[in-house]
């Protein structure tokens, strides 16, 4: 049997990530001729790679989606189709094959049916996409093949002949996914699915039911979960996780073909959330680590009464670690290299540097005046700290944030150990940080951009960070404490910053380049392809869930219900069309607002209060 296939794609960044040519390559085994129809343009290096495995590269705008990719395949074809038993239209939309094709095709071979596909969604009703009539029964067109009776018939010409245009996922799914089963179905043609949806208990199994479809061997795992909306994979609970943990336990698929794609494409916050990327270890016992491991540690001491208590911290490292400090002042340094002459710690060698300019605190200390270290490649592993007193914060504020950062990242040998083996087990694993301040009062969940979104983007074009933004909060090593590999913000000491970028003391301010490369580590590191985590101890876990928790009902106790998904819809809407006649003008307000912050810190500051008076009017507006 003689089998075409016609492979849809599409990346705004003209990328081909390796899960695309590991599926191309499976795929060859069992087709004559693959088609590669590409939504947008390719960059040099994937179309390199790309030649070797697929016969013809189809070019063309991204107009009418996946439908006119297929429509314009098919011309592009011609009469040459004649010449197939078989047309196989799929896309870049799933990673696979998770279990061989072989089982598959075998299965397609060897039963009668005039199309077929890998998986289908039940009947609906009412039609989610029009609230009316029925979703009928369909396969799902990531993967729809046609043999010889439908392929060669009028039915199917007309079919694509009549095609309207696509200008919208909707009209994809109205026009296209949802009818071709329905359609051809009710003209005479015989179907089957191959992961077929009666065997589930949900409508769509290969969305909601996906670790269910690992276990009875389907070949392909969706995309589209990883990077859906976090709020609808909780409300149905569906563990990722616990799916890469299948992949990589019951198959041969290298899940780093899922991680490398994810990585590049999506938002790290909500892909932290859907994967669940935090690790909490406790102190029970000490592990024992890599003996040639090479670390280093970066702290910056503002203050240089707490260098005896950073120490203290920096000391449960269980290997031994070569110390770089910069501070503030000679005085400063005098201070310290006297007291670790004096000390008993188990570091290799120390070294004190006193920064050129006291602007940027703790991060020009590291971008500029330990540029070096990072960028010599001497070590495997970096514990970034710094000294921290928020004198801006009360006492037990300030002790808080402390304790969150140090207690995470260095809480005692045994925690330690146990996450430096854990950062080491994976050499793809970059970056791990303390997940996000919110006791003592810091307005972090949900506002944690603050005034930095639109500086970071700017920083992010600047290091060519190509990374989506996350809507609400960062995801971010707020307190800028952390472990990282240093080739995974290598890019960051590579960029040649200057010391009259970041503010001048005391103007260490949100907006400021400071707070804005905080909110772009993990971005950056995503985007050279590491994974991030947040990391916390036991005690530090149960102390902020429970803390979490009673917000979280705090605020839910105010509302209808507790049905979280709902419940931030109808607050978006009604926000949404409370101030949808103010937006325009709101959102330019904003967009002033952190140009100066950036660019004129003096003059923005003399605006503090009109801009306060301006906030209430705007909010007041809201509540009418």
């Amino acid at each position: 049997m003689k089998k075409i296939a016609f492979y849809l794609f599409y990346d705004k960044n003209g990328i081909i990530d390796d899960y695309i040519f590991y599926k191309l390559e499976k795929l060859n085994k069992f087709v004559d001729k693959i088609i590669f129809i590409s939504n947008s343009e390719i960059n040099d290096k994937s179309k390199r790679k790309l030649n070797l495995i697929v016969d013809d590269i189809l070019l063309r705008d991204n107009i009418g989606f996946d439908v006119w990719g297929y429509k314009d395949g098919l011309e592009y074809v011609g009469a040459e189709i004649k010449e197939y038993d078989e047309a196989i239209f799929l896309n870049y939309t799933f990673f696979g094959p998770i279990f061989p094709f072989d089982e598959m095709f075998q299965w397609s071979d060897e039963n009668d049916f005039d199309f077929w596909g890998i998986t289908d969604h039940k009947e609906v009703v009412p039609n989610p996409f029009t609230g009316t009539g029925v979703l009928p029964r369909h396969i799902q067109s990531h993967f729809i093949a046609v043999k010889s009776k439908l392929l060669h018939s009028i039915d199917f010409k007309d079919y694509w002949n009549k095609m309207p245009m696509i200008n919208s996922y909707q009209d994809s799914i109205l026009n296209h996914e949802s009818k071709f089963t329905e359609y051809f179905s009710k003209k005479g043609y015989t179907y089957d699915v191959y992961c077929n949806s009666d065997e589930y208990l949900s409508d769509y199994p290969a969305f909601i039911d996906i670790n269910a479809t690992i276990k009875h061997r389907c070949p392909i795992i969706k995309r589209r979960p990883f990077f859906h909306d976090p709020l609808w994979i909780d409300r149905n609970a569906i563990d990722l996780r616990e799916t890469l943990n299948l992949v990589k336990d019951i198959s041969d698929y290298d899940p780093e073909l899922i991680y490398n794609n994810l990585l590049r494409t999506t938002k790290p916050k909500d892909l932290a959330t859907n994967l669940s990327l935090l690790k909490i270890f406790d102190s029970s016992s000490e592990q024992k680590t890599r003996d040639d491991l090479k670390i280093a540690v970066l702290a910056h001491v503002y203050y240089p009464d707490m260098i005896a208590e950073m120490l203290e911290q920096v000391e449960n490292i269980p290997n031994q670690y070569d110390l770089y400090i910069t501070t503030a002042s000679k005085e400063n340094k005098i201070f310290i290299e006297d007291f670790l002459n004096h000390s008993d710690s188990h570091f290799s060698k120390f070294e004190v540097r006193v920064v050129e300019y006291n602007r940027g605190r703790d991060i020009s200390a590291l971008l500029i005046t330990c540029r070096d270290v990072i960028l010599d490649g001497n070590y495997d592993l970096i514990c970034r700290l710094h000294s921290k007193k928020s004198p801006q914060n009360n006492l037990n504020q300030s002790l808080h944030f402390k304790k969150q950062m140090y207690d995470n990242l260095v809480y005692d040998r045994a925690y330690t150990s146990k996450l430096i083996n854990f950062i080491d087990s994976d050499e793809k694993i970059g970056f791990l940080a303390p997940p996000m301040v919110h006791i003592g009062g810091y307005p972090t969940l949900g506002h944690s951009w603050f005034t930095n979104k639109f500086g970071a983007e700017q920083i992010a074009k600047r290091l060519d960070v190509k990374i989506p933004f996350d809507d609400f909060s960062p995801f971010a090593a707020y307190g800028t404490m952390f472990w990282f590999r240093p080739n995974a913000l290598k890019r960051l000491f590579n960029e040649n910053w200057k010391w009259e970028e970041f503010n001048k003391e005391p103007g260490h301010n949100d907006g400021s380049l400071s707070h804005i490369i905080e909110r772009l580590l993990i971005y950056v590191a995503h985007d050279s392809g590491y994974k991030c985590f947040n990391v916390m101890s036991a005690d530090m876990a149960e102390y902020n869930y429970t803390k979490l928790e009673y917000k979280a009902q705090r605020i839910m106790s105010n509302l209808p219900n507790g049905l979280v998904q709902e419940q931030a819809n109808m607050l978006q809407s009604q926000l949404l069309g409370a101030e949808h006649h103010l937006s325009l003008q709101w959102k330019m307000v904003r967009l002033l607002k952190s140009h100066l912050v950036i660019n004129h810190r003096d003059f923005a500051m003399k605006l503090v209060r009109p801009y306060k008076v301006l906030v209430r009017i705007y909010l007041s507006i809201l509540g009418k």
